[in-house]
């Protein structure tokens, strides 16, 4: 979508904006011409040209806070974005069981919250989208909560597809693969720790992990959300979008 083409399709809202790849998505979106509302514990400036709104997607208190923002703009929501990234919570051997709830509370439960906190102002056309990630459809018993959760977000995404369809409104799951962030980086020098070795070996073993040796970075992933914004991408509602750089096995 040209910023012609968007320039009055409306609001997005992103939540997560304060990441590496919710403010990618962010800035890619306020490009194509939406007006975007950076939901984030920690909000933007708003010199960034994005509209901030301070608030935390495992909260209940997240929902008004949403809808006030969206309501004080008053044009129809183009496309929402659950970014929100995960705290660290260790492999399956050490992983506290509560921690699985927690973050399926946080992501899952916060796309809940934010689709909610938008739901009036949806239209024909309109996108929900969820970043899940590679780990969902691939486990591995290193990353415990994002495996599990990352399965149950593509589970909501597909009610939201069946509940949301009659009125134009599509659902999608976008699940990168390992993406080359600091995050990314902070988790693999844990794990060097843990083996003793040098970080360099953890984060080559996850490039090993794609054909092309590479990891999927931020750009790429805002790109991908972009294109939903497409009319043509009704035909993916309900169904997840890799970006994996080759990395997934399975055939289907």
């Amino acid at each position: 979508m040209t910023p012609d083409d968007a320039g009055t399709a409306g609001t997005a809202v992103v939540v997560g904006a304060s990441g590496a790849l919710g403010s990618a998505i962010a800035e890619r979106l306020r490009r194509a011409g939406l007006t975007v509302v950076a939901v984030a514990r920690t909000p933007p400036d708003p010199a960034s040209g994005l509209v901030p709104c301070g608030a935390d997607i495992g909260d209940d208190a997240a929902v008004p806070a949403i809808r006030d923002a969206v309501d004080g703009l008053d044009r129809p929501v183009r496309m929402v974005v659950q970014a929100a990234g995960l705290p660290a919570a260790g492999p399956l051997p050490t992983i506290e069981p509560a921690a699985l709830g927690a973050a399926v509370a946080l992501k899952v439960g916060g796309m809940l919250r934010l689709v909610r906190a938008v739901s009036h102002r949806v239209r024909p056309g309109s996108r929900l989208v969820a970043l899940g990630g590679h780990y969902g459809s691939e486990p591995s018993p290193h990353t415990c909560a994002a495996g599990v959760t990352n399965a149950a977000l593509a589970n909501l995404v597909r009610q939201l597809a069946d509940h949301h369809g009659p009125d134009g409104v599509t659902a999608h799951l976008v699940a990168p693969g390992p993406a080359d962030t600091d995050r990314l980086r902070r988790l693999s020098q844990a794990r060097a720790d843990d083996r003793g070795v040098d970080v360099s070996v953890i984060l080559d073993e996850r490039r090993a992990e794609s054909p092309l040796g590479a990891l999927v970075t931020p750009a790429q992933v805002a790109w991908a959300v972009a294109t939903l914004l497409d009319p043509e991408a009704d035909a993916l509602t309900g169904s997840t979008l890799a970006l994996d750089v080759g990395a997934r096995r399975g055939v289907f």
